[in-house]
């Protein structure tokens, strides 16, 4: 007898990711986790490289809730069958009292799953932001510090379909545009790092795996408390949507989030050729040659020239590229755009500068 559906389902799609992992570790020589073999001896004999190990390293980013321990747990199982080595780390973000006790049992519970190496990183959540932004961010950079430190090829997140039709909705009411609609990516980050295999999987699939397999869960009192967006989204607005329009909504709006991503890459790759024959000699943007571009173009090329000016991703917004965008379409002598990051944009003499201000 086969294992239960919800475990066979978690487990179809980490198999399917480590798949990808193992080909792109030895497809690409010259990155961590390549499987370039060199010659050794005047025999011709082939030998592993010695500043690289033979297989991947693939980390799980766990917080003891049903999503990543069905993610740890499944992880686990596939490792043994694949050339993969497993790990796990636990980001303890100091916000509640005993978290750090919390943190050393999942600790205990990814080694009870033999995974190796496991640990817990302690990190401190500022304000910037808003709390959830400080928290996702400190987390983040806990796992790419830990990343780097074992050489891992890929970190495993556990975000569910679920998770991705609150993404899409709190996108849209920032009124983002349509690379915040996109959602996450199945593989983001540096080189693809992060990978979240269960995107087409629900939430209650990765709890009934836990249910079925005895495995303990942690419920963060954060996932519940209204003080938070994406926890009210989840409690209330989901669920008056559903109310309001029947079952499937979730469904609907992850398959808009993949729909989106196709567009929003496209027109990226349009921008980016663009970008290359806008730009004076001097690197000013020449608003007369940006003016003739689609506006969706336009402004693609616009947020990159804002960003690499050190306007931060995470504060830029719609509105502020708009702004920007009506120097170039609704020129009327306007003085400079303030930007998050302390950056400026201006026109001058029919060029748009953005610069530090």
């Amino acid at each position: 007898m086969g294992p239960h559906p919800a475990v066979a389902a978690i487990r179809l799609a980490v198999r399917r990711v480590l798949h990808d992992v193992v080909t792109e570790y030895n497809r690409h020589p010259g990155q961590a986790g390549r499987a370039e073999l060199a010659e050794a001896g005047a025999g011709g004999r082939r030998a592993p490289l010695p500043d690289r190990p033979e297989t991947p390293l693939v980390l799980v980013a766990c917080s003891g809730g049903a999503d990543s321990m069905a993610l740890a747990s499944a992880l686990a199982f596939e490792s043994r069958k694949l050339p993969v080595r497993a790990g796990g780390i636990t980001v303890d973000h100091n916000l509640q009292p005993g978290s750090g006790l919390r943190a050393d049992e999942v600790v205990t519970r990814l080694a009870a799953m033999r995974l190796d190496p496991v640990e817990a990183v302690a990190v401190h959540v500022g304000r910037e932001g808003g709390p959830e932004a400080a928290a996702r961010e400190a987390r983040y950079a806990a796992l790419d510090a830990a990343a780097d430190r074992h050489g891992a090829a890929a970190v495993l997140l556990g975000h569910t379909r679920d998770d991705q039709a609150e993404t899409v909705l709190l996108g849209l009411a920032r009124g983002s545009g349509i690379r915040s609609l996109s959602g996450m990516a199945a593989a983001s980050g540096p080189a693809g790092r992060y990978r979240r295999p269960f995107l087409q999987l629900d939430r209650q699939t990765a709890r009934k795996a836990c249910l079925v397999q005895s495995l303990p869960v942690w419920d963060d009192p954060h996932n519940t408390d209204p003080a938070y967006t994406r926890s009210r989204l989840r409690h209330e607005g989901l669920p008056a949507l559903e109310k309001a329009l029947g079952k499937g909504v979730v469904e609907a709006l992850a398959r808009t989030a993949q729909l989106s991503r196709d567009d929003a890459d496209a027109l990226d790759t349009w921008a980016a050729e663009a970008a290359r024959s806008v730009f004076d000699d001097d690197g000013r943007l020449e608003c007369a040659k940006l003016s003739v571009l689609p506006p969706a173009v336009r402004r693609r090329v616009l947020r990159r020239a804002v960003m690499d000016a050190g306007s931060p991703a995470g504060s830029l917004f719609a509105r502020h590229i708009e702004e920007v965008d009506r120097l170039i379409t609704g020129w009327r002598g306007q003085g400079a755009i303030n930007l998050p990051g302390r950056v400026e944009a201006l026109r001058q003499g029919g060029r748009l500068v953005i610069r530090q201000s």
